[in-house]
This record gives structure tokens, sequence and C-alpha cells, in this order.
């Protein structure tokens, strides 16, 4: 199969890249796709090096699938552009998460709801795809009805320049400064911008995008998102209201039994998810498992995964994978 990979030097992008080789994915021919300043170099992929091309080159190759991981200018410009020459689209970014033209996936949970006629196709909210993976089987079994989220995210979420802010005010250097106070030792409840409502866009983003994928208007969640001075990954303090009531035994064997979930809920052994052992995994972690004794059908738990890769990256290779495995685009 030939597949473009649209910010194939970006932290994602590369990971991208990765994740079709560890998952054996049938590409054929990469064409890589970058910035101009990156044209004309290579990427190594397949135990061989592919020259990086333009967006104009690319759209002229007309790939059988091409992965956007390039911010929402980007995508909403070029995606189009893709689709016309019959290329399918698996785009990371913002941009078409909340048009209702197209479908918003965690393999998982809807992956039936792609069909032939989908085009572009959006990856969620890195926030919101762990969140869904630990919440949907709660929800078919219970019925939430009222969720309240906490994140602490990741530096990696916002991107390299992040990484190097944090790396560098480690260690004392003068810094670019991506955030608008210093992250190290440092947590900042500012994800992305603020919105007319105080809320910030990728808390909106999580309350609508859940809403979304699992398909009931009826879930209401407020979130607050907070950045933190961490790389492996996001974490969640979720709570959750549920319609009707259940047991923490139930909970631990859903969760336990579902795809693309690890549980680790034994605090008598300290064991409970965390980004440093979550880092560079696909799963899902769910942990610190205990009733809200403060209302009634209420659960609190631990979410923690890997933004970069179940929340981007490995999100975008599956969603491949349904389009492979339903015939929308051919081996």
């Amino acid at each position: 199969m030939r597949i473009a990979v649209v910010g194939a030097t970006g932290m994602v992008g590369q990971i991208i890249l990765k994740v079709l080789a560890e998952r054996s994915f049938p590409v054929t021919e990469l064409i890589p796709v970058a910035s101009s300043r990156s044209v004309g170099k290579t990427v190594t992929f397949g135990a061989r090096d592919w020259t990086i091309k333009s967006l104009e080159d690319a759209v002229a190759a007309a790939p059988d699938l091409a992965l956007f991981s390039a911010g929402g200018n980007t995508s909403l410009e070029w995606a189009p552009k893709f689709a016309a020459v019959g290329t399918r689209v698996v785009d990371n970014s913002s941009a078409w998460r909340m048009d209702p033209t197209k479908k918003l996936v965690v393999p998982e949970i809807n992956a039936d709801v792609l069909t032939a006629e989908d085009m572009i196709i959006a990856n969620p909210n890195c926030s919101t795809i762990q969140l869904v993976v630990a919440l949907n089987p709660l929800h078919q079994a219970f019925g939430a009805k009222r969720v309240l989220v906490s994140t602490y995210q990741s530096v990696t979420g916002t991107g390299k320049a992040a990484v190097d802010q944090l790396e560098g005010e480690r260690v004392g250097d003068d810094v670019d400064m991506v955030y608008p106070y210093k992250i190290d030792r440092n947590c900042i409840p500012h994800c992305d911008i603020f919105l007319d409502n105080d809320y910030t866009k990728e808390e909106m983003k999580m309350t609508q995008e859940t809403v979304k994928i699992i398909g009931d208007e009826g879930i209401k969640l407020a979130a607050t998102a907070v950045r933190v001075p961490v790389q492996g990954g996001h974490s969640e303090s979720v709570n959750v209201e549920f319609e009707r009531p259940f047991e923490i035994a139930d909970v631990k064997k859903l969760l336990s039994e579902t795809d693309g979930v690890t549980l680790q809920d034994q605090p008598e052994f300290n064991t409970y998810p965390m980004p440093l052992m979550a880092e560079g995994k696909d799963d899902v972690f769910v942990g610190r498992l205990r009733r809200d004794f403060t209302t009634d059908n209420a659960l609190n738990m631990w979410v923690v995964s890997d933004n970069l890769r179940k929340g981007a990256a490995t999100n975008t290779v599956q969603i491949a994978e349904v389009l492979l495995k339903k015939g929308f685009v051919k081996n």
C-alpha cells in the first residue's frame, strides 16, 4: 500500500512510522511529507531511506492513504485535496473532529461507523481517547450520566519545543518559552486557548468528543486540563456518576476484559498506573478504582496512557487497519 505520512518529521509523525513498522502494516511505498525546509531530506522506514516530499508532490502521487499529523490549518487545506484524488485521510488535528459530516473514531468503540464514503476520518484528542476507552464499557453496563475529569498532561502533547523548554529549565538553560510560565516544578491549568465560557479549548474537546464517540448526548462531562512537568503520558482523575448501581468487582471484571485496557489496581502492592510505566506502550492503564461515597452510584478511577501512542499515532494506525480490514483501502 502506498502511504503518505504528513508531518513525518514531527513527534507524532515519527511514532506513526514506528507503529506502522511494529504492527507490520503493509506499506509498499512511503511518501513522507514535511515542511519546505525538510523537503529533499530523508527518513528511515523499513530498512531504507525515503525522500521527504512536499504536500503538492504527495497529492500528485495520489497515495492510497494519508496519515496527517501536521496541525489544523494544514489539514483543513490539504486533506480535501488528497480526498479529491481518491486518497483516504486519517487526521490527527482538531480540524474535522466536530464536523457533522466526518467520523470521529476510536476503533475499540465505534469502528462500525466507518463506511466506504468516508474519505476524511478524524482522530480524537489524546485526552479524550484514553478517557473513552476506559469509560465506554462502564457506560454500556451502568449508564454514565455525569463525568468530572481532571487531567495531568505531558509536555509531549504540546510538541518538541515544550519538551525542550522543560529539559532546558531543569538544567538551568535560557530557553524559548512555549508556555506562559515555567513548566519545571510547576503545574499550569491552561491547555490550549481559553474560550468565552472560561473553559479551555482542550477541556471542551473532551466534553464534545466524548459524546460524539460514545454516541450518547445524555453524558454530561466537565474537565479541568492541567499541564504537568512529565513526558511519559497523560494521567486523568475521573469521577463518574452512573444511572444504575454497580459493584467494584464487576467494574474490575469489565475493564480487565476490555480490548486496549490494562487493569493495574492492587494498591496493597503499590500497583497503579503511572506515565513512567505507560510510556512506549499502546494500552490505556486504569487503576485506583473506588466508590465515591459522597453520592449514589459513583466511581473514582485513575486513567493513564502514552499520549503520543494510543493518544495519537497508535489510534491513527488502528483506524488505518480498520479501513484495510473493511476493504476501503487495498493492500
